[in-house]
Order: structure tokens, then C-alpha cells, then sequence
């Protein structure tokens, strides 16, 4: 029996099995052998008077834009294949991301306080052979899962919403006129579906046609009690070299029932890659010299595992007319990071708005809904970022290579101030910040990009040289776009949503977005 068999087997709800599992699908997508779904079909047959507006598959996440739409006062339905209530494990972001539930009075101020489990300060940035970087206010709170979505149900249910839990998506039907969604025994009529189910949707899956992930972040980590009191965090560590052609990297934070601390890499998909198993024993391997205590003096209360695709060509746009993709499922968040949390607060105001005017004007189309899932430069950029933090399998790297340049990178970043380094952690890249970053890095290592480009390959630094152009595009349309809007605002329906859009992909595309 190894480490990670015995510890895992001594927590509650079959957590070793459930790793297995996780395994099986890993090695499934390493080996090309995960099948391609077909579920969402085509009719050219009318579907006649639909029950719903809008039909959300996916609730952890669905629930948030279901509570929205359903304040605007549009018939929403949400499906869950289980009961919708939040895992224990909490949920890390900054605050100015969760007051959005409160701008859209999905949150009372005092639910929002309640909702966050642990409040800490500073986070660390700390790489091998560099100095410690500490920031402060920067996903610093864990937010409480169980009480936040239940807190977003009442809402919904308030609202008018109909929530269907242990109601599995099945499959769904396109007609010219709505969506025949079959989930459960009762097929529901919908002008439009929102696919919210995750990384593994299968109206993803299907959307992609089984391609392989561009790269792949693996995760592995557990909560435990019995480390000294600390009221700090770590937003990204890596204290080795490095090790089976993977770059290891931490975090850790207080939680309210111990301390979590994750072990996570980047990669590809290759056959080769390791097992979530043999990551795991890695993370045990490890945690002792990261955080200066025997495994002995641990009391372990829950183990974290995953591994989360990534895709170049993303967000994914609309997959058909009257479906739309969102959260995890369109991939909205950076390569960089590994929960969908984030980045769904992010876009939520923007979704809420969108949806609304594409159901008043009838908006629909495949055309229609890609415009809600547009390129988005700043994230596009970011692609390098995470090519340069990791090696193929049979790459030849110095073992302290990805150290030394993140070394470069972080301390360019700081010298600039938070105004550039705050934003970047909170996976918004913005073109001034971005600029300035670069000439500080190469004035600290002038030759940092002659070793990046063998790294990375010239192909991938060719594309990121598009992507960095089109973020100084973008950076430059967003003040225009803004100036226009008032003639944009007297314009047909039709006219004003697809501009409304456009303008919306500047704004979130340059990360216009972005508060401090």
C-alpha cells in the first residue's frame, strides 16, 4: 500500500476510489481514448411554446447567473445531477471579485460577509533562489461553498427560478424556434440553454470534437490541521528544480478547519505523464520540506485532486444557435489558473447584462452568442507565460531554468508596483502593465528572451506576438468603444446588442474590467 492509498483511505466519502477514478479518466485523456458525445441534434420541426426562457445545465456555478437572469425576471430553469449544495473545501478569490454579488443584489453586504470563511494577509511569491515577493489583498479570502450557493439558491427560488436537482443533463434537441433540452423523465422547452456542467461537459466534448487539451494543470492537495498558527498564504512557491520534467509549484492558505496547501504543475497531455497517484505521492514527498513538519503531526481532514484542460482556441464560442457555454465550460479563465470560480464572478455582470439583451432582441444565432464568448486578448497573451513554466517530456532543460526566469519576471513586476503585479495574479493582463513588465525584465536579464524562444518554440512565440498586438489593439478601442456608446444606445435592438457586445469584448479583452 502506498503513502497516498493509506492516508487517503482513512478519509470519509471514498476518497481513494474517487481518485482512482479521477486516474482512470486522466489516463483516458492521455491515451486519446476519451469518446466524443453526441448530444446536442438538430430538427428543422418547430418545438411550439416554450416553458422556459432560459434552461441552465450545471447548478455549482449555473446558479449564479440562474439567480440573475431570474431577478430580470425571465423564467429559469436550473438542472443539478445531484443536490446542489457546496463541497467543504473552500473557495479562494479577492474581494473586489465577490462584491459583484452584491452589485447584482444577489448578496446582501452582511451575506457577503458571512460567506467568507477565512479573511488572511499578505500571500508570498517565492521561486528558488529568489527573494520572497508578499502582496496583500489578493485572493486572501476563502469563501464558504456550502453557505454561498445555498444562499444563492434561496434567491433563485425567490426570484421565481425552478430549481430540478438530481436531474442529469441528457441531451438536447436545436428547433428553429427553441431548445428541447431531456433531463430526467420531463423534457423542458427553452429559448436558450446555458451549458454551465464544467471542464467535462459533454456539449463541450462534443463542441471540440475530442481534441486534445493545448495543456492540462494537475492538482493535488489536502486540509489538515496540526501546523503552526499562520495567518499568511502562499499564491505561488516553488522551491525545487526541476523534477520528472515537471516544475512544482505551491500554495497555502488558512482555512477555518486547518490549513490547505495544493501542489500543482503544468503540462501537456502526453502518454507519459504521470498518474493524479503518483503526483499525490509527490505532494506527500514534498510537504514536510515546504512546510517544515513531519506528515506524523498532520490531522488530515479532506485530500483535493484534479486536473483541468486547457485549450488554446478558447473562450469556446456558442457550439450551435440557443446554446451558449459558460464558466468552465468555455474555458474563460486564463491557462494559468485551475478554478472557474474566479473567472465566472469576473464575466458574471458582463453574461448577466448580455443574456438579457439577447433575449430581448431575440438574439439567438450562433453568430448572436459567440459574440457573449468573444477572443480575448489578455488571456490569449498569457498562453507564453504558461508554455515558459513548463517542459515537454523529452525537452532538455538546466533544472533551474523556470525559476530563474520567474525570479526575473516577478521582480520586474514588483519593481512596477502593484498597479502592474496586482492584476496579473488576479489572471487580468492589461497592455501598459504588460509592456512596462517586459522592458523591466529584460533590463534585469537581457537575455531572457534568447532562452525563452528555445523553450517555448519559435511557433508559440510568433503567436504570442499576435496576441500581444491585438491587447494593444484592444487597449486602444476600449476608451473609443466607451465614447460611442450613446449613439450605440439609440440603435435598433438587434444593432445595439451585437455593439454592446463588441464593446464588452474591448473592455474585458484589454482588461478594462479591472478595479483596484
Amino acid at each position: 500500500m502506498t503513502l497516498t492509498q493509506a492516508i487517503l483511505s482513512t478519509l470519509p466519502g471514498n476518497t481513494y476510489s474517487n481518485l482512482q477514478r479521477a486516474d482512470a479518466r486522466w489516463t483516458a485523456l492521455r491515451q486519446g481514448a476519451l469518446t466524443v458525445p453526441e448530444v446536442v441534434t438538430n430538427s428543422s420541426a418547430p418545438l411550439g411554446e416554450p416553458d422556459w426562457d432560459v434552461v441552465i445545465a450545471g447548478g455549482t456555478l449555473g446558479i449564479s447567473i440562474g439567480a440573475a437572469l431570474a431577478r430580470r425576471s425571465w423564467k429559469v430553469a436550473v438542472i443539478e445531477r445531484g443536490p446542489l449544495k457546496g463541497r467543504e473545501q473552500e473557495w479562494n478569490i479577492s474581494r473586489r471579485e465577490l462584491e459583484v454579488l452584491v452589485e447584482l443584489e444577489l448578496l446582501t453586504p452582511a451575506e457577503l460577509e458571512q460567506a467568507i470563511a477565512t479573511e488572511f494577509n499578505p500571500v508570498r511569491l517565492s521561486f528558488l533562489g529568489g527573494e520572497d515577493i508578499w502582496v496583500r489583498d489578493v485572493l486572501n479570502l476563502g469563501v464558504d461553498p456550502v453557505f454561498l450557493l445555498e444562499t444563492l439558491k434561496t434567491r433563485f427560488l425567490a426570484s421565481g427560478g425552478t430549481l430540478l436537482e438530481r436531474t442529469p443533463f441528457d441531451r438536447a434537441t436545436i428547433h428553429p424556434d427553441g431548445v428541447c433540452v431531456q433531463a430526467g423523465e420531463t423534457p423542458l422547452k427553452t429559448r436558450l440553454l446555458l451549458d454551465a456542467m464544467g471542464h467535462f461537459s459533454p456539449i463541450a466534448r462534443q463542441a471540440r470534437c475530442g481534441q486534445t487539451p493545448d495543456a492540462v494543470c494537475v492538482v493535488v492537495g489536502t486540509c489538515a490541521r496540526g501546523y503552526a498558527a499562520n495567518e499568511s498564504g502562499d499564491l505561488l512557491v516553488s522551491f525545487t528544480p526541476l523534477q520528472r520534467q515537471c516544475q512544482y509549484f505551491w500554495e497555502a492558505f488558512p482555512a477555518r478547519d486547518g490549513r490547505t496547501t495544493y501542489l500543482f504543475t503544468y503540462l501537456d497531455a502526453h502518454p507519459e505523464r504521470p498518474s493524479l497517484e503518483a503526483f499525490f505521492d509527490e505532494y506527500l514527498r514534498l510537504l514536510p520540506d515546504y512546510q517544515a513538519i513531519e506528515l506524523a503531526q498532520l490531522t488530515w481532514k479532506r485530500a483535493l485532486f484534479g486536473f483541468f484542460p486547457c485549450y488554446r482556441q478558447s473562450p469556446l464560442s456558442a457550439p450551435s444557435d440557443r446554446v451558449l457555454p459558460i464558466g468552465d465550460s468555455s474555458g474563460s479563465q486564463s491557462p494559468l489558473s485551475f478554478g472557474g470560480f474566479g473567472a465566472m464572478l469576473r464575466h458574471l455582470a458582463r453574461l448577466d447584462k448580455g443574456i438579457d439583451e439577447a433575449l430581448s432582441s431575440d438574439s439567438l444565432s450562433q453568430s448572436d452568442l459567440a459574440l457573449l464568448q468573444p477572443y480575448q486578448p489578455n488571456l490569449s497573451v498569457t498562453w507564453l507565460f504558461q508554455r515558459s513554466m513548463s517542459a515537454r517530456v523529452n525537452q532538455k532543460l538546466p533544472p533551474d531554468r523556470i525559476n530563474t526566469l520567474l525570479i526575473a519576471v516577478f521582480q520586474a513586476m514588483q519593481q512596477a508596483g502593484d498597479d502592474v503585479l496586482k492584476p496579473f495574479l488576479q489572471d487580468v493582463v492589461q497592455f501598459p502593465a504588460l509592456a512596462q513588465a517586459l522592458l523591466r525584465t529584460s533590463a534585469i536579464d537581457p537575455a531572457i528572451a534568447l532562452k525563452i524562444l528555445p523553450q517555448v518554440g519559435l511557433p508559440a512565440f510568433l503567436d504570442w506576438t499576435r496576441h500581444y498586438a491585438a491587447l494593444g489593439t484592444y487597449s486602444l478601442l476600449n476608451p473609443l468603444g466607451q465614447a460611442l456608446l450613446p449613439q450605440i444606445d439609440s440603435l435598433p435592438p438587434k444593432s445595439r446588442y451585437r455593439w454592446h457586445q463588441r464593446l464588452q469584448a474591448w473592455k474585458y479583452g484589454s482588461g478594462g474590467d479591472f478595479h483596484s
